[in-house]
């Protein structure tokens, strides 16, 4: 990443608003990208880009109003060993949505990390938890870009030991025409970071439409709301540990902070997009996550369809005591809601894991066990997406860095396998190989993925029993069974009329298996 660092011969009365700084950079091959500059405290700006080509670039920078301090020209070299070839590309129906820049796919494992960015500006050890997390396998991570202060029904942030407000003044006194560099060098901090273990955030840019001051808009009015995106897009977008821009933590908040579909947040959405990708020059995925899941997202901006690459989608199955175990109906959802959509998708919620010893979540997450965090994970992997988890450890109220919940093992097994045991990019759902199971009733149905020519076809058995595949083709297979909650594999046998019997086991409900054929 090429970073500029300018200082300011004049003293401005707000520097976020009163000067304009830009850059315009050209590649080797002639080609022109302007680039925005951010104001970093102490007169000084800063300008930031990722080049996409080897060579040497020239750049010049310009101020408005004209500062000499602000104006500079030159060049610098570009090596291109890395850098842009790590953005993460969405790539509708190649690679299930993702690919990286180099061309490799790119299987997407997450967990949601909301208050990563407050954390680490308090003190906590967030280097440890990433790194912990990049071992396991975790690749993406949901943060927002300024704290909640509290999620409803939840305690308070007990991490927070001081005022996590990026803006100017304070949240009782918000000065909202300003920033603090201070939050932002701390963000930096962390993106440097994940730059280096080569993992990227859904960066979320504002979190929910209820809170302050985004569910105020006669306050943070458009103009500033320009300000704050702005903002973020010049000093983050040249980072490769960007991932996806997610426009708001459950759209559909926008503009009254209500619960609730509206066909003015799919127009503000579909704007903001647009005028996010006319700023932003590295192409990162623009996304939005949803709250409602009805109507289909097709349907929802059918008329700028291109403007939102992806859908970060949550939804989380059954919840309530007798059924949360099973995470019922996942996959039938995702169908109904992404049906006709052409953009890429993610798996990207679906309730976050209990912790035993701390009350961290609101009351509807009272029965989500380890149960419906492994079934809940394969059945959106099933419908070929990369899954988000979440855990009560590091939601939100509570970063406990030195000790993991249960389901983080079982959740970095879908990765595992879809990566090592068999590769993710050759399969497609193939529910017709499917053509009896002694499993029938709701969310016990097993699922099925397949290569086009069948060389691998996997089935994802949520309550074992045993499926019957129709294999007509007389191909001969390995068979094996694949466990989601140790990894490990075992040789399967099945008949002549392609029957397979998952190993029984299980109290107080029947485990989940995973079949392979190769």
């Amino acid at each position: 990443m090429i970073e500029l660092a300018l200082t300011a011969h004049e003293e401005y009365e707000n520097p976020f608003t009163d000067v304009r700084v830009r850059a315009v950079f050209t590649s080797p091959s002639g080609a022109e990208h302007t680039i925005a500059g951010f104001y970093d405290g102490d007169r000084i700006w800063r300008v930031r880009f990722r080049p996409n080509e080897a060579g040497r670039w020239r750049y010049r920078v310009t101020s408005e109003p004209h500062d000499e301090g602000l104006t500079a020209d030159g060049s610098v070299a570009a090596k291109g060993e890395r850098g842009s070839a790590r953005f993460l590309r969405a790539t509708p129906g190649e690679n299930w949505g993702f690919t990286y820049a180099d061309g490799q796919p790119c299987f997407l494992l997450g967990d949601t990390l909301y208050n990563l960015f407050g954390g680490a500006y308090c003190g906590v050890d967030v280097e440890r938890l990433l790194r912990r997390r990049a071992e396991q396998g975790f690749n993406i991570f949901r943060a927002r870009c300024q704290v909640s202060p509290q999620h409803p029904r939840s305690p308070e942030n007990v991490w927070e030991t001081r005022s996590t407000w990026p803006w100017g003044g304070s949240r009782e006194e918000p000065q909202l025409d300003r920033l603090n560099p201070e939050w932002f060098r701390c963000m930096d901090d962390v993106m440097r970071l994940a730059e280096e273990l080569d993992v990227g955030f859904e960066m979320i840019l504002e979190a929910w439409g209820f809170e302050f001051p985004f569910n105020d808009r006669a306050t943070f009015t458009e103009e500033l709301e320009r300000l704050w995106l702005g903002y973020l897009i010049a000093r983050y977008d040249a980072f490769n540990s960007v991932y996806v821009w997610t426009l708001m933590n459950e759209y559909e908040y926008y503009p009254e902070g209500k619960f609730q579909h509206n066909v003015e947040a799919d127009e503000w959405a579909m704007r903001t997009a647009r005028w996010l990708k006319s700023i932003a020059p590295h192409g990162h995925p623009i996304t939005v996550h949803n709250g409602p899941r009805q109507p289909p997202f097709a349907q929802r901006f059918a008329t700028d369809l291109d403007v939102i690459d992806v859908i970060m989608f949550q939804t989380w199955g059954t919840t309530k005591e007798p059924d949360a175990w099973l995470a019922a109906g996942i996959e039938d959802t995702i169908a109904e809601c992404l049906a006709g959509w052409p953009g890429s998708a993610v798996f990207a919620e679906y309730g976050y894991e209990r912790a035993e010893d701390i009350d961290s979540l609101p009351p509807g997450h009272n029965h989500l066990w380890i149960d419906h965090t492994r079934r809940g994970g394969w059945r959106g992997a099933f419908s070929a997406l990369g899954v988000i988890g979440g855990f009560g450890y590091t939601w939100g109220p509570y970063l406990v860095v030195d000790r993991d919940q249960p389901g983080v093992a079982q959740t970095a097994l879908v990765k595992r396998f879809f990566t090592d045991v068999v590769r993710f990019e050759t399969l497609r759902p193939a529910p017709a190989l499917i053509v009896g199971s002694s499993r029938s009733g709701s969310g016990e149905k097993p699922l099925c993925l397949a290569a086009p020519r069948r060389e691998q076809v996997v089935v994802y058995l949520p309550v074992g029993g045993s499926v019957r595949l129709d294999l007509s083709e007389g191909r001969q297979y390995e068979a094996s069974w694949f466990d989601p909650r140790t990894g490990d594999l075992q040789r399967a046998t099945g008949t002549d009329a392609g029957e397979f019997a998952a190993p029984a086991g299980g109290d107080p409900h029947p485990h989940d298996w995973v079949l392979v054929l190769r």
